[in-house]
């Protein structure tokens, strides 16, 4: 949305990344939305500061974003239902999960979203993690429950449950050793889910090699304040931050085979 005091620097920084990656709504009669992340620990707040105008799917009718191959929602499960026909997490909204799980076949919460969902009091560890997104597939009526339960963990990776291949855990692109390297975990979600959809596309469908694309689209978000910086070879390869997506997506698959491989033998 683009409103009468939207930085030009900011819209034409988007529009550097690709014009076609974005549909601007116009507002010249009022201001931008605007909210307040704040971070103590590991727990996040978040408070809007303006009124915000909802995005619908029928801001995307007549546009060349009327039928989406993906959609991220970040809603709650009754936001959810609502923009189906035409997810806040609290116990309360389990049931209108339940009804949404049908018509949702990745379900990506954060841990500290999963375990409030699932009212689970225990610390977030691997263990726990595992339980929550097992209960998640067990969900629905008649195995009507999500396909696949993706619980964005922060620095213990994300992990990738499906009913017919179990479970795996992909680690996060920067690790604890890595320190130095994460600056503002601000967006890390979305990108990761930004990732994950066009992992989706370019991966045929394979929810693990997506989930490579989505730990390293976070991770370029985090290495700094604000936006990452993105810059094309002569040959068309684009580079984000000095880096080569790519690069990062083979380094950290890489990385996870290892792991599976020592795990058995």
């Amino acid at each position: 949305m683009v409103c009468n005091d939207f930085p030009q620097d900011i819209q034409d920084k988007l529009i550097s990344y690709g014009a076609d990656m974005w549909h601007f709504r116009d507002h010249d009669n009022r201001g931008t939305t605007r909210a307040l992340n704040a971070y103590r620990g590991d727990h996040r707040g978040f408070q809007y500061l303006t009124p915000r105008i909802r995005l619908t799917p029928r801001d995307l009718r007549e546009t060349r974003l009327t039928w989406p191959a993906v959609i991220h929602f970040i809603c709650s499960p009754v936001r959810a239902l609502q923009v189906i026909s035409e997810i806040e997490c609290i116990p309360e909204e389990l049931p209108s999960l339940i009804k949404a799980l049908p018509s949702i076949t990745v379900l990506s919460p954060n841990a500290e979203e999963a375990f409030s969902l699932l009212s689970i009091s225990s610390p977030i560890s691997q263990k726990s993690v595992e339980a929550a997104a097992a209960h998640f597939l067990e969900l629905g009526v008649d195995n009507t429950g999500p396909e696949c339960v993706i619980i964005r963990s922060g620095a213990l990776g994300a992990y990738v449950a499906t009913k017919t291949d179990g479970g795996q855990w992909v680690d996060a692109f920067w690790t604890l050793e890595d320190n130095e390297k994460v600056i503002d975990v601000t967006g890390a979600g979305n990108s990761f889910l930004g990732g994950l959809a066009a992992g989706l596309l370019l991966g045929g469908g394979d929810i693990y090699e997506a989930t490579l694309y989505a730990a390293v689209s976070a991770s370029f978000v985090i290495e700094q304040g604000g936006l990452p910086t993105l810059r094309m070879t002569p040959e068309g390869v684009e580079v984000w931050n000095n880096d080569v997506p790519m690069r990062r997506v083979g380094a950290l698959r890489q990385r996870c085979v290892r792991k599976i491989h020592y795990k058995h033998h």
